[in-house]
């Protein structure tokens, strides 16, 4: 992948715009009260470590890591633009999340995302990266439009 990966500012107009696009196709293809993307004033919480892919000032793609306390964090809010999907951002996103929550000794990050074929992308890229499915964790409930996946990290069982 081409591209840095940096902290950036989920109130930035190009970041801002990509956001509302991640925001709406979620609202297309979940019900309301299972859309568990979040807005951009809850990426600039103090609990949220927002980044982007650049590449030469184009912005590429998104991410976060959201610390949940005792060692776990819940990664948020990924999404390439559409012109650089297959090329590795997605991936590069989800490597420096997992080495960011390493690095904050967290010993586990879990993520949702959705169970329709639209997101059967993320949910291979996610098990290529050791994830696996699991139950609801943190507030999440179970739901037909859910599918939770979890991986220790630090060596944590």
């Amino acid at each position: 992948m081409d591209g840095t990966i940096s902290p950036d500012d989920p109130r930035a107009a190009d970041v801002r715009a990509l956001l509302e696009v991640h925001l709406a196709l979620m609202s297309e293809l979940s019900p309301p009260e299972d859309v568990h993307a979040l807005d951009v004033d809850a990426l600039a919480h103090p609990s949220i470590t927002f980044v982007s892919v650049r590449q030469d000032g184009d912005l590429l793609g998104v991410g976060a890591l959201k610390d949940l306390g005792d060692g776990q964090g819940e990664l948020k809010s990924m999404h390439t633009v559409p012109a650089a999907r297959g090329r590795g951002v997605g991936r590069a996103l989800l490597v420096h999340l997992v080495d960011l929550a390493s690095t904050r000794e967290m010993t586990r990050v879990s993520l949702e995302t959705g169970t329709q074929e639209e997101f059967r992308p993320a949910r291979s890229l996610y098990a290529a990266a050791g994830f696996s499915e699991c139950g609801p964790f943190a507030d999440y409930e179970l739901s037909p439009w859910s599918v939770f996946m979890t991986r220790a990290v630090n060596g944590a069982g």
